[in-house]
C-alpha cells in the first residue's frame, strides 16, 4: 500500500523526506488512552461488532498489501535502470512481508484470511485499474501520493483500535522506502524537464479523488467499519469528526505535492 508522510513545509529537501506520522488524532491524551484504545485484544474482542470491524480492517489492509506487492513488481518493468528495478523489487518484498503479518494475524484471531480479504478485492482492483500509470514517473507519483492517502486513512482508524491491533496496523504502514526514492526521482525529472510538472500534477489530483472515493466506498459498504468511524464500537468519533478526518487527509496530500515540487 503506501507509506509515505508529508513534510512540514514545502521547502523540505527531497533528500530528507519527513518522518511518518499519523495524519489523524493521536490515541494518546494527557490522561492516557481511553475506551477501546486502552484495551488489549483479548478484552476488546469480546464485543462482537468490534471484532467484526477489526477483521474487516485487517482484511482490507492485507489485500492492499498483496496488491501493492503485485503492482510494485509490475512497475519494476518500467524502471529506466537496473538499480531502479532492484529498488522496486526490494520494496515489493517488504510489502509482501507486511501481507504475511496481516494474514497470520487474521488466522491467529480465528478469521480465514481469504474470506476476510474477499469483500475488498473489487474496490481495490477497480482503483488500480482506473489509476494504472502510463510511465515510470506516474508509477512513482502513485506510490508516493496515492498509497499515502490510504495510509493516512488507516492511521486515522488505528488511533481508535485496541493496543495489540493498533501496533500491528501501524507496523505494516511503515514506509517501505518509497518516500525518499520517489521524491528524489520525481523532483530530478521535473528539474530536468519542467514541462513534466503540469502532467504529473494533474495525475496526482486524479489519484487524490480516486483514493478518497475508494476509501469512502469501502467504509460505506462494510457496516462494522462504518460503525467504528461514526461512533459505535470505537469511542470518540462522530460524523463531524469523519469530515475533519478527510480534511486532514486532504491537507496531507497538499504537503506531499509540495514535497514533489508539484502544485496541489
Amino acid at each position: 500500500m503506501r507509506f509515505m508522510e508529508t513534510p512540514d513545509t514545502a521547502a523540505e529537501s527531497a533528500a530528507e523526506p519527513p518522518a511518518e506520522t499519523p495524519a489523524g488524532p493521536s490515541a494518546e491524551t494527557p490522561a492516557g488512552p481511553t475506551g477501546v484504545a486502552a484495551q488489549d485484544w483479548a478484552k476488546a474482542s469480546a464485543e462482537p461488532h468490534y471484532r467484526a470491524a477489526v477483521v474487516d480492517l485487517l482484511g482490507a489492509l492485507a489485500y492492499g498489501e498483496l496488491a501493492a506487492f503485485e503492482r510494485l513488481a509490475e512497475d519494476a518493468k518500467l524502471a529506466p535502470t537496473l538499480g531502479d528495478k532492484a529498488e522496486l523489487a526490494k520494496m515489493a518484498s517488504a510489502e509482501f512481508h507486511h501481507f504475511e503479518q496481516l494474514r497470520d494475524r487474521l488466522s491467529a484471531i480465528g478469521a480465514e484470511p481469504t474470506e476476510a480479504m474477499e469483500p475488498f478485492v473489487a474496490a481495490l482492483d477497480g482503483f488500480h485499474r482506473q489509476t494504472a500509470p502510463s510511465d515510470w514517473l506516474e508509477g512513482l507519483v502513485k506510490a508516493y501520493v496515492g498509497d499515502s492517502i490510504a495510509s493516512d486513512f488507516y492511521r486515522e482508524v488505528a488511533a481508535r483500535l485496541d493496543v495489540d491491533t493498533r501496533g500491528l496496523v501501524l507496523g505494516v504502514l511503515d514506509d517501505t522506502g518509497h518516500a525518499s526514492f520517489a521524491v528524489e526521482k520525481v523532483r530530478a525529472a521535473i528539474e530536468a524537464d519542467p514541462r513534466l510538472g503540469g502532467r504529473l500534477a494533474l495525475w496526482a489530483r486524479r489519484l487524490m479523488g480516486e483514493a478518497l472515493s475508494q476509501s469512502q466506498r469501502v467504509v460505506a459498504d462494510r457496516d462494522a467499519l462504518s460503525t467504528m468511524l461514526v461512533g459505535g464500537v470505537a469511542d470518540g468519533f462522530d460524523l463531524a469528526e469523519v469530515g475533519r478526518m478527510f480534511s486532514r487527509i486532504t491537507e496531507a496530500h497538499t504537503k506531499r505535492m509540495a514535497a514533489l515540487g508539484l502544485a496541489a
